[in-house]
């Protein structure tokens, strides 16, 4: 395994003796290949970029010091085709023409709602060229009056008058009739024009580099070399939009392929542990106590797990569960059997709520065992909290519960050898990794209520083994979805007087604390203030800027029946169990993901009665907005909804570069290029199991795509 204390060899490998697995010895160069150098240097070096230009590609590029390879990896994202039009007869409202024409007098606006206007005669025609925010000093510049320009765009009919809103411009030089021209992603300062000659001259730029895959796998492929590849992109050669193009699949295998690589590096599935023995007693005493039956899904992800424990190696493990299928006893099981073993467990939570709530739960199931859990969090201070460091430290406690409190320095185990993280994604990379080094041999049991893609696991996890609770405990109410716009919210209230009647317990979702300017939405203090005025002290609050005794003597309340309805923001959106809870109402649910939505609603219907969900949106609804609430409305299916997200947001927001311990992707799309990952794995096992040949290949893809500082990190998971 990879640390950071690793000394870096000359070399960019280290052979291993035969039949040892490559990926448990292999070492970074730190020193990039000399034949990539090229694509590495400052944009500067690019002609016409001085320092100007380089800040204002620094914005675009999300980059202080972009380099070549940055603005080569800013793809186009379409590509417009220039057909001509010759006879003003044949001009259509909606129709995409190509221009030639002279300018005339520019009307600038006077605000964002008042646009600026550009007369353009061509074709015997008067046609107006529309721009909102744009200064008029930038639109003299680039569209002088009087001076010959081609212009491409949508025609539109507005007031008995043609136009077109924001045209592009065309140089003469790409005017070349049915020639196919990129569209980037612009910022002002960098115009499509300016974009595409830059663009073009990095990839005059990119250097030859020797191929890394065999013939074999471009040949079934048909895929074309790198270099090619980034040309045709940039050139438009084949369509931007199109994530099957044999281009951007090359690209795209290049970049997993990459990854698969520093997963496999990181990752070895050899990494040397410990086997834990236990006879299971704890477990069985405990399953005798429980007034329910665990679910077939439980059983077997409970044996599969103390299978793990069992083997000489490090376990990575990530347990999928959907919202109330029972998570937390499968964890408990497993340190139980740590604790059997003689060794400590830490189960990290990533809110007080949730890790108190943790603490309480397992508590008490754990009390008439005679174990006791000790409960680790930022509030714990003073005597209290020195007190707990030294059990922890002596193995006095064996059971450890809290937030990110748990991997401070101070904190010393006497010997931890089992981490449960819930809700893993919440937490960053480095914490985590903190947390694991606390002891000598460590295994990992990652849980997460947000079902995770099959292809989003490869991409990110690599060979991570996988641990699915598909079904739900026995009597588990279904969840009733409504969707309702807010100017019916006197409607809702109407109802939600009889449920408070009946002594219902009722979230209400808010999406902010504060009220925003810029974010016309209603804050959860004003939310609260007006509910209060309804129904008095019924209404509780929480959100994340209270403190944490705040925090928790409103769940209290709430959970007690002191209060009956709170009003509430995301903080309890992962985790809270009030099984009395039957009504969740999210405000503005057009604002919040499909995972989100999916989490809070499966705060209701966890009780003997069955519960009920209503998604409040403002109108209109945007295209995704729409699709989001439809399908909250068709299923309770966690995996169905997690699918649909993927393909509706992309891998960043669901895990985040920051969770994932690996960059973006820049050019492979997980719900596009599935198959490709599986194949990526084979090619990077193929490869790692022969240094002698690949080993300068390995090194390359991994610095090319800037893998080899991500190793380390993906330790952690």
């Amino acid at each position: 395994m990879i640390n950071a204390d690793s000394p870096a060899l000359p070399a960019a490998l280290t052979h291993e003796p035969p039949g040892q697995p490559f990926g448990r010895n292999f070492r970074q160069s730190i020193l990039r290949p000399a034949n990539l150098e090229p694509l590495f240097v400052d944009v500067t070096t690019i002609s016409g970029v001085g320092p100007t230009t380089k800040v204002h590609l620094g914005r675009l590029l999300g980059k202080n010091n972009p380099r070549l390879i940055d603005l080569l990896c800013h793809l186009p994202f379409r590509r417009i085709e220039l057909i001509p039009v010759n006879d003003a007869a044949l001009l259509e409202p909606d129709m995409l023409v190509t221009l030639e024409g002279t300018v005339g007098n520019l009307h600038a606006g006077g605000s964002r709602r008042h646009p600026s206007r550009i007369e353009f005669h061509a074709l015997g025609q008067e046609i107006d060229l529309i721009f909102f925010g744009v200064p008029a000093a930038q639109l003299e510049k680039r569209l002088p009056a009087d001076h010959q320009r081609i212009l491409h765009g949508r025609l539109t009919r507005f007031r008995n008058r043609w136009q077109i809103a924001h045209p592009d411009i065309i140089d003469a030089a790409d005017a070349r009739p049915h020639r196919a021209l990129p569209v980037y992603s612009a910022i002002a300062p960098l115009p499509q024009w300016r974009l595409r000659k830059l663009a073009a001259e990095a990839c005059r730029k990119i250097p030859d580099l020797d191929e890394w895959l065999e013939p074999a796998s471009l040949e079934n492929n048909r895929w074309i070399g790198w270099r090619e590849s980034m040309r045709r992109l940039h050139q438009a050669e084949c369509d931007p939009e199109d994530p099957l193009s044999p281009a951007r699949c090359r690209l795209a295998f290049d970049e997993l392929l990459a990854n698969q690589l520093a997963l496999a590096i990181a990752r070895p599935s050899t990494s040397e542990g410990r086997s834990l023995q236990a006879k299971g007693a704890l477990r069985q005493r405990l399953l005798a106590q429980l007034p329910f039956a665990l679910t077939a899904a439980q059983d077997h992800a409970i044996e599969t797990i103390l299978e793990d424990l069992k083997r000489p190696l490090a376990m990575r493990r990530l347990l999928q569960g959907d919202v109330g299928s029972g998570k937390t006893m499968v964890a408990l099981m497993a340190m139980l059997y740590a604790l059997e073993s003689g060794v400590q467990s830490a189960l990290m939570a990533p809110t007080e709520v949730l890790a108190e709530q943790h603490a309480a739960t397992i508590g008490a199931l754990l009390r008439d065992l005679g174990i006791d859990v000790l409960l680790l969090t930022g509030k714990v201070k003073g005597r209290a909290r020195q007190s707990a460091l030294a059990a922890i430290e002596a193995g006095d406690i064996m059971i450890v519960i809290g937030t990110h409190a748990i991997f401070e320095e101070a904190i010393k185990f006497f010997d931890l050898g089992f981490v449960v993280i819930d809700e893993q994604h919440r937490f960053g990379v480095n914490q985590r990794l903190k947390l694991t080094r606390k002891g000598k041999t460590v295994d990992h049991l990652l849980m997460t209520a947000t079902p995770i893609p099959r292809s989003l696991i490869l991409s990110h996890y690599g060979d991570i083994a996988t641990s699915k609770l598909d079904e739900k405990p026995a009597g588990r109410q279904p969840i009733r979805t409504r969707v309702m716009p807010l100017d019916r919210i006197e409607e809702l209230l109407c109802a939600l007087d009889q449920a408070l009647a009946r002594s219902e317990r009722i979230f209400w979702i808010c999406p902010l604390v504060e009220i925003s300017d810029k974010i016309d939405l209603k804050a959860a203090e004003a939310r609260y203030e007006e509910l209060q005025s309804r129904y008095g002290d019924a209404v509780g609050l929480i959100h994340g800027q209270m403190s944490a005794d705040a925090k928790m003597a409103s769940m209290t309340a709430f959970v007690q029946g002191t209060t009956r309805l709170l009003v509430a923001t995301t903080v309890v959106e992962v985790g809270v169990d009030v099984p009395e809870a039957t009504i969740v109402i999210i405000e503005h649910a057009e604002r919040f993901g499909l995972a989100q939505l999916h989490q809070l609603r499966g705060r209701v219907g966890r009780g003997s009665r069955p519960g009920s969900c209503i998604l409040l949106y403002s109108p209109p609804l945007s295209v995704s907005a729409k699709a989001r609430l439809r399908i909250m409305r068709q299923t309770e299916d966690g995996f169905r909804i997690a699918a649909e997200d993927l393909r509706l947001r992309g891998p960043g927001e669901i895990l985040g570069t920051q969770q994932s311990g690996l960059p973006p992707f820049r050019f492979a799309d997980l719900s596009a290029h599935e198959g490709l990952i599986e194949q990526a794995r084979e090619t990077a096992s193929r490869m790692l199991a022969d240094p002698a040949t690949y080993g300068e290949r390995v090194n390359l893809l991994l610095h090319l795509f800037e893998r080899q500082e991500a190793i380390d990190r993906l330790s952690a998971g």
